[in-house]
């Protein structure tokens, strides 16, 4: 493809993400299947071109009038991310071949037009409506989180799975395979991955085995926040994809390591499920204690988790709810710990779906907002006497976080809250990891992960414990 043709290519993609709400990638996904001429590099240079755009949409939509159509935000993108001169675009959009066509007279106006100086959401790359909440809630620092959420591509971060293998064996593993693997710095289990190049982690055997998942490691953190211990019962109420089941089932392995010689009652991990150990073959031993329930409101979900369970070599038991939570009556009062992984607009994780932050909209806030009230005084009744609550989102929005849980707070007052420092003692955590938690949550009992603050995902959570 020409640089050209790669440019129509871009704004077709652009116009086909916002017709829709599937993700970019599987939006770029389909296009590259339909589009078998394309190559590795002629894929790889529309996608970054993509992305660019959509991180810097606001910019580009002011830039140019107001236009929100693929061709305009290319064009702008050319101009104010790439810094070509008006001729050099104009030299691109010729309307030869499969090109763009020639260059409007609007278009040319609004390449070479001074608009002045640029209103703060706009500059900071937010949504002009969470511009606001940004400011209350982060004070000064709101256009440095603003921009450490839309700009930078996220890095690829890893969790090693303790039931299978150390995180020194892993990172020589990746070391092996031409990555260069980093320790993440809170989460003990973490090992990051540059996203330039992007690197194909399911294509690793070391994915395939089980040996690792994808974690950012704000949602790492979260997990090793609830406290979960060998021998408890413990309910991810909204399990959705699963991962942070499978952190949670890790920390509740009673024994696990490399041994020369399998005991009788040993399982061993093989492709299609789990089968005795035979005696004196070497396996990965893994023993669970407690019980471990994920639940979800849509089958498919859960249906989903059952291979992630399965490479992993950890067992849960997958619920099904009712749309109004039904499903749990037998549960009620029996678990020591219920994370709550409330559904939420995914605002903390634009740095990785940047389209998401552009499909936002006020009535979507509130609407979470009410659902996740309801949700986490249904989960609550699962909590028994002296039990935790964790409330988790990957929101950076109040509604979702602070005023979801002041709301739980006002109709739950028997529920009292556990400060973040009093769930640091955990070896899952860093050193530097604890002594970062702790200064977030400056002594309270909600914690703010985001990209600016921590190098996460964006995260909340909040902890509470049951009345005996």
């Amino acid at each position: 493809m020409t640089p050209a043709a790669r440019l129509a290519a871009a704004a077709s993609v652009l116009d086909s993400i916002a017709q829709g709400r599937q993700p970019a990638e599987a939006v770029l996904k389909t296009w590259g299947t339909e589009n078998r001429y394309a190559g590795s590099k002629d894929r790889r240079a529309v996608a970054d071109r993509v992305y660019r755009v959509l991180r810097a949409r606001g910019r580009l939509v002011w830039a140019m009038g107001g236009r929100e159509d693929g061709r305009a935000l290319v064009i702008g993108s050319l101009s104010l991310i790439d810094g070509l001169s008006l001729e050099e675009i104009e030299a691109l959009h010729s309307g030869d071949a499969y090109g763009p066509k020639p260059l409007s007279k609007q278009e040319r106006s609004r390449l070479t037009a001074t608009d002045g100086e640029l209103p703060g959401w706009v500059a900071a790359g937010l949504p002009e409506f969470v511009m606001e909440d940004f400011k209350s809630t982060y004070g000064d620092g709101w256009a440095e989180e603003a921009r450490a959420l839309m700009i930078p591509r996220a890095p690829i971060d890893l969790r090693v799975n303790a039931a299978k293998a150390t995180v020194a064996d892993v990172e020589a593993e990746l070391r092996e395979a031409g990555l260069e693997p980093q320790r993440t710095p809170w989460s003990a289990w973490g090992l990051r991955l540059s996203a330039e190049p992007p690197p194909n982690v399911q294509a690793l055997e070391a994915f395939k085995d089980g040996r690792i998942e994808i974690q950012d490691e704000g949602s790492q953190v979260v997990c090793w926040l609830a406290g979960v211990k060998p021998g408890m019962t413990v309910v991810d109420y909204c399990a959705g994809g699963g991962g942070k089941t499978l952190g949670l089932a890790m920390q509740m392995r009673a024994t696990t390591g490399r041994q020369a010689a399998a005991p009788e009652e040993a399982k061993v991990w093989t492709p299609t499920g789990w089968v005795e150990a035979p005696k004196g073959k070497a396996a990965t031993v893994v023993q669970t204690d407690g019980k471990l329930v994920a639940c979800d409101v849509v089958q498919k979900r859960l249906d989903n988790i059952k291979p992630r369970l399965q490479r992993a070599g950890v067992a849960a038991e997958l619920l099904h709810l009712g749309p109004n939570g039904g499903g749990v009556e037998a549960m009620v009062g029996q678990a020591d710990v219920v994370l709550v992984d409330a559904p939420c607009t995914g605002s903390g994780t634009w740095r990785r779906r940047p389209e998401d932050a552009w499909r936002l909209t006020p009535e979507d806030v509130d609407r979470m907002h009410s659902l996740q009230t309801a949700i986490v005084a249904r989960a609550a009744k699962l909590v028994k006497p002296g039990g935790r609550l964790v409330y988790v989102t990957c929101s950076m929005l109040t509604a979702e976080n602070e005023m979801s849980v002041a709301a739980f707070e006002e109709d739950h007052p028997n529920f009292s809250p556990v400060a973040i420092a009093d769930a640091l003692d955990t070896a899952d955590l860093t050193q530097a990891g604890r002594e970062k938690l702790a200064e977030l949550a400056a002594g309270g009992h909600r914690l703010r992960l985001s990209p600016a603050a921590a190098g996460t995902d964006g995260f909340f959570a909040a902890i509470y414990e049951k009345a005996e």
